[in-house]
């Protein structure tokens, strides 16, 4: 393009960064540049962008305060996107103090904080121990008229949960249903083992009630028999129990119910009783469905098994089943846990290959992954 083309500018160049860092090729992004200013090609907002997305997500944060001096010196300023980012940045390097000076500069600035910024800001408040400094963010963020997702639900409960502030955390987990939103699982494994060491049965069996109440009547079932088990013998029992349970209390049994009960063994790691649950469901008559083998694959990521996760993986395509994003990005994460950093390239070339497009989260555990094997060497 340089020998025979038009001059390259700043959008042939960015193009370029953009995909080198998106397959977390940093040292060559790092050549580009030098090429970018060998041939007289200013940086502009977009270059900038892209390095501080790619340089917070690698933990670079020498080179993240490079590129927020430059954009200073240069003019240029934040938007939204960069400074969801910079949230990022002091969230996993535990400078939550420079959040709310952060949030004063957004203010001062005119830009507009979304609900990611909101959600990012909530989460690292919480992380540390500033559950009021969360809290008032998430007001701000009503009063703003910014309707919480499910990540700021999931952030202000599990704080909450964390420092024991069950009132609270119930509070949040109440509202959020009454917003429509379903609850994650592992929210709810985390309130039911909170209040059960603190005796509060009465409270659970109220709380999943409710939740019945409000249309989750086959979720709110399934984890009401959990609590009930949970009860009774101070962990979650056999999946044949919970099963048995259930159809005590008439409830119709559905792929959707076998679902749910095995998300929230795969969410504690309790890889015997998902498989439990899936082999109930064949029972049963109902087939096993890619979510439920993810599901499976999550199981032994979470408890450190990867060589099962990766033979479930490989009974998905034996089977003649397509795995999806979901799929790919579990097995990424299982050998992510599993130190087998190796494995995630792999893995993500070929998601790419099967013509399935990389998540965020994805593209981001392959910039980990490369970083850690850069550094060995």
């Amino acid at each position: 393009m340089r020998r025979h083309g038009p001059r390259p500018d700043a959008a042939h160049y960015n193009a370029l960064l953009e995909g080198l860092l998106a397959a977390a090729h940093l040292r060559l992004a790092d050549r580009l540049l030098l090429q970018m200013a060998d041939d007289g090609v200013a940086r502009n907002r977009r270059t900038y962008t892209l390095l501080l997305g790619a340089y917070a997500r690698a933990g670079r944060l020498e080179d993240s305060w490079w590129v927020l001096g430059e954009m200073r010196r240069r003019g240029i300023r934040l938007d939204t996107a960069g400074y969801s980012m910079l949230v990022r940045l002091y969230r996993d390097n535990g400078m939550w103090k420079k959040a709310i000076d952060l949030v004063m500069e957004m203010q001062e600035v005119g830009v507009e904080l979304d609900v990611k910024i909101y959600s990012g800001l909530i989460d690292t408040f919480g992380k540390y121990g500033q559950l009021a400094d969360a809290r008032r963010v998430f007001d701000k963020m009503r009063a703003e008229g910014i309707k919480p997702d499910i990540s700021t639900w999931n952030a202000l409960i599990q704080w909450h949960c964390r420092v024991g502030n069950m009132k609270r955390a119930l509070r949040f987990f109440t509202s959020m249903q009454e917003e429509g939103m379903y609850p994650d699982p592992k929210i709810f494994v985390m309130i039911i083992s909170r209040l059960g060491e603190q005796g509060k049965w009465d409270e659970i069996k109220k709380l999943f009630d409710g939740m019945k109440n409000r249309g989750f009547k086959e979720s709110g079932a399934v984890y009401a028999v959990l609590v009930d088990i949970y009860g009774q013998y101070g962990h979650f029992r056999d999946a044949r129990e919970c099963i048995a349970a259930l159809r005590a209390e008439n409830m119709q049994l559905s792929p959707r119910v076998f679902c749910v009960l095995a998300n929230a063994y795969a969410q504690q790691g309790l890889c015997e009783q998902t498989v439990n649950v899936l082999q109930l469901m064949e029972e049963e008559g109902f087939e096993p469905n890619l979510v439920m083998l993810n599901l499976l694959i999550n199981a032994f990521g979470t408890a450190g098994r990867h060589l099962e996760a990766l033979a479930v993986f490989q009974h998905i395509k034996d089977s003649g089943m397509s795995p999806d994003v979901v799929t790919y990005t579990t097995l990424m994460k299982t050998f992510m846990r599993a130190k087998k950093f190796e494995k995630v390239s792999e893995v993500y070339r070929e998601m790419e290959r099967a013509g399935c497009t990389p998540d965020r989260k994805a593209r981001e555990m392959l910039h980990d992954a490369t970083v850690v094997l850069e550094q060995r060497g």
